[in-house]
């Protein structure tokens, strides 16, 4: 049996300077249908502002009229010698000791997390969790593994992969299904690396960001060839050599998988220690605040990892807490009276401060340092939060932001109580402004023309092959055609776009059997609806040919069709086009 660092064939790298960009996960697409867009990496992080640019020249500094009651602060430019600045303020200082509001202003180091010096705290989280995963199965979840074969270390480190590239976007109850699925089609990483791109693609439709796919098939082939089977076991080391693989899925593998101290901060991370740093902020629309939480995790993971050395299981169930805890209590709207570690939330703290009418001493502010990372909080907009609680609630909450008296509340003695279902709910309503949320874009729409071309001949359909870059790269569907935003869409003006758009590909329209009905597909960003088209292209005449088409066309059966690597929405067209031969 081999040991588990003799396993391992990654060369150890240098950690690259501060490589924690936002993200929702490692993925780099944006769900939708028809745009060819392709958007910049999550996992990048901005460069800093380059110090040879000339300077601009001086202008009038434009006078606007002050508007009170803002909420918001204009945003400040990122750079990663200011950001390092914040971080040291806020965990190179002394523990605070855990007053139980923000006040305007704070110190930086009011956001260190109580769960830090808290093992107790620890100690919950993870027995909450152990008893969490024998409730809430998932397949990829196995004990941690203790002087592997290298055989064994290979297939583990595959599966946690695969598991944690489905997970991003993704819910866990529809990755399930697929996880199983492609672990009995390509149980190894060889057999993966032996599979077409195509069957690949094929396996992930329904999953949607397709480029996930495209990127652990050139990664498993990278792996197979040049490292054997085994995925490296450092985050530097999976970063660099295999294909789609961000700081967050690097963290993963190798804390699950290899036992290292390694953080993993997704969405749910995010809001989870937002609340238990007190941090009212949006987390993922200031970079600062991103390294803020991404060394906190390092940070936290380090400290609960100590008891076990250099390597344990300890690391990835630490990891796996702080997700699921995200994902199942610490929700959006939390479930903060079954949530284990409220003895380390300040959001908690507050909430239940709030909720109590106890009133604080305004903090020493060591140098006149204040937090330049919380928005400021009006009076009206703390009240507007609380609205589970009566009028005389809410007229407790005022006087926390009026004249503070001193008081010295600790942390202890705001949570050493069970609250009331009143509190409770005031404790929820203030937990939900955690982390900030920017107002949500309006989701676009837009129509679309799908065209059916079938050969009466051989009862063929023409399709087209999408860009290799962009949304849904590389997939297939029937040859489609974005209507202009001005068009004002009516079945005949559909028509009379559907003849000329067709016109294109094939010598004669004549075959125009009308408009079947319309597909409605949502996505994060977009709603389409697409209008099916059907033609039928009677070519017994010999003398009528198609037009020639480019590589990206081609004429295939029904049966082709089936198996072809379509998106969903496309597939809800053919269903449609399907039901006219049955």
């Amino acid at each position: 049996m081999a040991s588990r660092k003799s396993a391992r064939i990654a060369a150890q790298e240098p950690k690259p300077p501060n490589p924690y960009g936002p993200h929702n996960g490692d993925s780099d697409d944006a769900a939708g249908l028809m745009s060819a867009s392709q958007p910049s990496s999550p996992d990048s992080a901005s460069s800093a502002s380059d110090p040879d640019r000339e300077p601009r020249p001086v202008k009038r500094r434009k006078v606007t009229k002050h508007t009170p009651n803002t909420t918001t602060r204009s945003p400040t430019k990122y750079s990663k010698s200011s950001s390092l600045l914040l971080v040291q303020s806020i965990f190179n200082s002394a523990p605070h000791d855990g007053r139980a509001l923000p006040l305007r202003p704070h110190s930086p180091s009011y956001h260190q997390p109580l769960l830090l010096s808290s093992p107790s705290a620890q100690a919950s989280l993870l027995k909450w969790f152990q008893k969490e995963q024998t409730t809430r199965l998932m397949p990829w979840r196995k004990p941690f593994l203790t002087n592997p074969s290298r055989a064994d270390l290979s297939r583990r480190a595959y599966e946690v992969w695969i598991s944690e590239i489905m997970l991003q976007q993704t819910r866990v109850a529809t990755v399930i299904a697929y996880w199983n699925k492609w672990m009995t089609k390509w149980p190894t990483i060889e057999d993966l690396a032996q599979a077409t791109e195509e069957e690949v693609v094929n396996m992930w439709t329904g999953l949607g960001y397709y480029s996930r796919a495209r990127r652990i098939h050139a990664g498993a082939q990278k792996v197979v060839a040049e490292m054997q089977g085994l995925l490296p076991d450092t985050v530097e080391g999976l970063m660099k050599h295999v294909p789609g693989v961000g700081r967050y899925t690097a963290g993963a593998i190798s804390a699950i998988v290899f036992g290292e101290a390694e953080p993993m901060v997704d969405g749910n991370v995010m809001r989870v220690l937002s609340r238990q740093m007190g941090l009212m902020v949006d987390v993922k629309g200031d970079k600062r605040v991103v390294d803020v939480l991404w060394e906190a995790a390092d940070r936290l993971v380090k400290v609960v990892a100590e008891a076990d050395g250099e390597e344990g299981e300890k690391p990835g169930l630490w990891g796996q807490a702080l997700m699921e805890l995200g994902s199942t209590i610490c929700t959006p709207k939390p479930q903060c009276g079954k949530c284990p570690v409220t003895e380390s939330c300040m959001a908690y703290a507050e909430g239940l401060a709030l909720a109590s009418g106890l009133k604080q001493a305004v903090p020493d502010i060591e140098d006149g340092i204040a937090c330049v990372l919380c928005e400021l909080v009006e009076e009206d907009a703390m009240e507007a939060s609380s609205q589970a609680t009566e009028k005389k609630g809410r007229q407790q909450t005022s006087k926390f932001f009026e004249a503070f008296q001193a008081s010295s509340m600790k942390e202890k003695d705001v949570v050493s109580r069970t609250p009331s279902s009143q509190e409770l709910n005031t404790i929820i309503s203030h937990a939900q402004r955690f982390p900030q949320k920017k107002p949500k874009k309006q989701v676009r729409e837009e129509e679309a023309l799908v065209c059916a071309i079938r050969r009466v001949s051989d009862g063929q359909y023409l399709i087209s092959r999408r860009p290799d870059k962009g949304l849904l790269a590389g997939l297939w569907e029937f040859p489609s055609y974005i209507l202009p935003a001005s068009n004002d869409s009516t079945t005949k003006s559909r028509k009379k776009q559907a003849l000329d758009y067709a016109s294109g590909l094939v010598e004669s329209t004549d075959g125009y059997r009308g408009e079947l009905g319309t597909v409605p597909w949502l996505f994060s960003h977009l709603r389409l609806a697409m209008h099916v088209q059907l033609f039928e292209l009677d070519d017994s005449d010999r003398s009528l040919r198609t037009l020639p088409l480019e590589s990206n066309y081609r004429w295939v059966s029904s049966d082709e069709i089936e198996s072809e690597s379509m998106g969903t929405g496309m597939k809800k067209c053919w269903s449609l086009i399907k039901a006219t031969r049955e």
